[in-house]
């Protein structure tokens, strides 16, 4: 019982790792190693991860679609608003998140995995230990941004380092300081960090107009605005999924929010926050998307559980008519009690390429995030498909990794690819992009294409997806991970 504890796990999970029938982490080694005071073993550097594929394969049977990622992470920068205990139910258990954890670790919130693994609690210390903050862990996420809504309530001068994450181009973080302005917030950006201090007494005297209708930017609002003691009106406001999951979570921290799913919040903020909560992340639609899509690239029958739908319409619209078979089950909700699920499934279907070009919009329009996975989508299809990804500066372009697998895909201009579809995939060995949903798009084309294929260093993929190749293979791939030796 006393192993049990140490580990944050069940005494059941216990008995089945001395019994050998528990498969265990590298990162739970190291808890027994500590637990009993002993080095169990000793791990030299491991290098990249790398994926073989073995293409030419249908799927079938149904998943479970997983927390979302983006709400996730939104919800762990949230939890610095909490004084007390926050318990975040089925996080997602990706590197994104990994490195958010090593940067709240690093400043002296305590966050431990409970319920076999499946949960997370967060308890913030008294202080933060802010000139403690691993930085490096804090460069490998752009999410980190979202720290400057939170912590600009608990400090008046701080520094984070220059946000990273994908490889997109030039994203401004010009909007980010338009908004946190009002609340009194003043950055320098020298040395490779944002230099921040806070005027305590500053408030916003109009309604705060978002330059950019972006999803952190609307975050960090948020979070600025949620202890704010005041009233706080603010327009142009992202109404993405991870954006209501996080009006939903302040909601249960005691901040009313109106407008929630518009584009004007109206935040009524609670200069204290110190309450137990527990809380649960909707579903991820852009995982969803990304399962939808290994259906229609492999010709195959899958039903994809716990889809939320209103976050979906647009591009199941378009799908539907480019000529997909699916099927809706009766929508129910998410754990959330708010976000509206489905069950959906697929079937093999002679697409047409769409009338119109394929391009992002704010929500209700087609997610920018689903974009990428209608070019494999498109490759899919009888014609030729205009996809105009504006939102990125250079995301577009890794799009072209398609033609070593057999697509023709062609370059218009950074934002804007030609498809000509159908295409007979091939094998071939090649590098991850560097860039998340790209990624996935390579790796969906390779499931279809026959023969065994090479994906080198796919940690971006785990950046925004728990365990996929081992859930794909659950449903009939056949893909293996490994390292070089």
């Amino acid at each position: 019982m006393q192993l049990a504890d140490a580990l944050a796990t069940s005494q059941s999970a216990v008995n089945r790792i001395e019994r050998g029938n528990q498969n265990i982490s590298l990162e739970m080694i190291a808890r027994i190693g500590e637990a009993l005071d002993s080095e169990i073993v000793s791990l030299g550097y491991a290098g990249p991860m790398h994926l073989r594929v073995v293409g030419g394969r249908r799927l079938s049977g149904s998943i479970d679609v997983k927390t979302s990622k983006n709400a996730c992470v939104a919800l762990l920068c949230a939890s610095l608003l909490n004084s007390g205990r926050t318990i975040l139910r089925k996080v997602a258990r990706i590197e994104e998140v990994y490195r958010i954890l090593e940067v709240l670790a690093s400043i002296g919130v305590r966050a431990r995995w409970i319920n076999e693994g499946s949960d997370l609690e967060i308890v913030p210390p008294a202080r933060l230990e802010l000139e403690a903050m691993d930085t490096e862990a804090a460069r490998r996420t752009r999410s980190v941004i979202m720290f400057l809504g939170p912590l600009m309530h608990r400090t008046e001068q701080f520094r984070i380092p220059y946000a990273g994450g994908c490889d997109l181009g030039t994203r401004t973080v010009q909007p980010h300081m338009s908004a946190l302005r009002h609340f009194g917030l003043d950055i320098t950006a020298t040395g490779g960090f944002y230099h921040a201090r806070v005027d305590g007494s500053a408030a916003p005297s109009r309604p705060i107009v978002l330059t950019e209708r972006g999803d952190t930017v609307t975050e960090n609002a948020l979070l600025a605005a949620a202890r704010h003691d005041g009233v706080t009106v603010i327009r142009n406001a992202s109404s993405n999924y991870m954006v209501q999951d996080l009006c939903f979570f302040l909601e249960e921290l005691g901040v009313r929010v109106e407008g929630v799913g518009t584009t004007t919040l109206t935040v009524h903020g609670v200069p204290v926050i110190e309450r137990d909560v527990d809380y649960s992340p909707s579903e991820d639609p852009v995982e969803a998307m990304s399962l939808l899509a290994a259906a229609v690239v492999t010709s195959s029958e899958l039903t994809i559980c716990r889809v939320p739908v209103e976050f979906l319409e647009i591009e199941l619209a378009v799908l539907e008519e480019m000529g997909l078979d699916c099927d809706r089950g009766p929508e129910y909700r998410a754990a959330n009690g708010r976000t509206r699920l489905v069950d959906l499934t697929v079937r093999p279907s002679k697409l047409v390429s769409p009338i119109d070009k394929i391009h992002p919009m704010p929500f209700p329009g087609l997610n920018i995030d689903n974009v990428p996975f209608f070019a494999a989508i498109a490759a899919s299809a009888q014609g030729s498909t205009l996809i105009h990804d504006w939102v990125y500066d250079n995301r577009a372009i890794y799009l072209t990794e398609l033609t070593r697998l057999g697509a023709s895909v062609k370059l218009l201009d950074p934002h804007r690819v030609l498809v000509e579809g159908p295409t007979r995939w091939r094998s071939a060995e090649m590098m991850c992009p560097p860039a998340l949903r790209p990624a996935v798009v390579v790796l969906l084309a390779m499931m279809a294409a026959e023969g065994t294929s090479v994906l080198r260093n796919v940690y971006v993929i785990n950046r925004g997806y728990e365990d996929l190749a081992e859930r794909l293979n659950a449903l009939g791939a056949r893909i293996e991970t490994f390292r070089d030796i």
